[in-house]
């Protein structure tokens, strides 16, 4: 099992240098987060054994199950689901980033609880860049304003933006939600809007990553490619109502 992970560790690396490569930027602008949603503890450690450093969790409950499992091999933890305002408190005692900002009441929510903890915390906002229904993110034309609101609460590092491509076949289609995201990004940055540094584009997993380094990803997501197929296709476990 052990060498069945360090060989897709080694594929994805390898992929992720040659798209890097191929759009002429340097490897280290690219970071590989793990998504271990419904990841048993003892893969996520061996991943992390094996060098990896940075894991992304979908669900409270599963963060809270694993977080002190893996806690002595020191991990980065992002959340990157749909956060609840009823498990804030949760989430910020394991994260140390929220990918999924996307409403104005959770953001306030979310100041009021770190004030409280004389905490901060670095945020992404969700972008739903495929305009779907099942997947969760601001509007792309509301995002810009969006993030001038949630720059007021002082408790939110704002690095950047996240989104869940299109999963369909047809690459233009998912590169053209990934130009969105990075168009957001442009336009927010040319604002120079004081708290927030725009400078990471979480995009791209397992089917898509190569089209995301393309377009200017700087964190992908991989689950499946690395620890396997789960149950479930991709679009039920990125439907947050299931």
């Amino acid at each position: 099992m052990e060498e069945k992970l360090r060989s897709n560790l080694l594929n994805i690396h390898q992929r992720i240098e040659r798209a890097c490569n191929r759009a002429h930027r340097d490897i280290n602008e690219v970071r590989l987060l793990l998504a271990t949603k419904t990841v048993n503890v003892e893969s996520i450690r061996n991943a992390l054994e094996l060098g990896e450093t940075l894991i992304g969790e979908n669900k409270v409950q599963e963060l809270k199950q694993k977080a002190d499992a893996i806690s002595s091999l020191k991990p980065e933890i992002h959340f990157i689901g749909h956060l609840q305002t009823n498990k804030i408190k949760e989430v910020i005692k394991y994260a140390s980033c929220i990918q999924s900002i996307d409403r104005l009441g959770v953001a306030e929510k979310l100041h009021k609880r770190l004030v409280r903890e004389g905490k901060t915390i670095e945020v992404m906002v969700q972008v739903n860049s495929s305009n779907e229904k099942s997947k969760f993110g601001i509007d792309p034309a509301q995002a810009v304003e969006f993030v001038q609101k949630i720059a007021t609460f002082d408790t939110l590092k704002i690095k950047g933006l996240m989104t869940i491509g299109l999963l369909s076949s047809n690459t233009e289609h998912v590169r053209t939600c990934f130009r969105l995201l990075r168009k957001v990004q442009e336009e927010i940055n040319q604002l120079r809007i004081p708290n927030v540094q725009m400078y990471e584009l979480s995009m791209g997993m397992s089917k898509d990553l190569e089209i995301a380094i393309e377009e200017g990803s700087t964190m992908i997501r991989i689950g499946t490619a690395i620890f396997g197929e789960r149950i479930q296709p991709d679009s039920y476990y990125w439907n947050e109502n299931i």
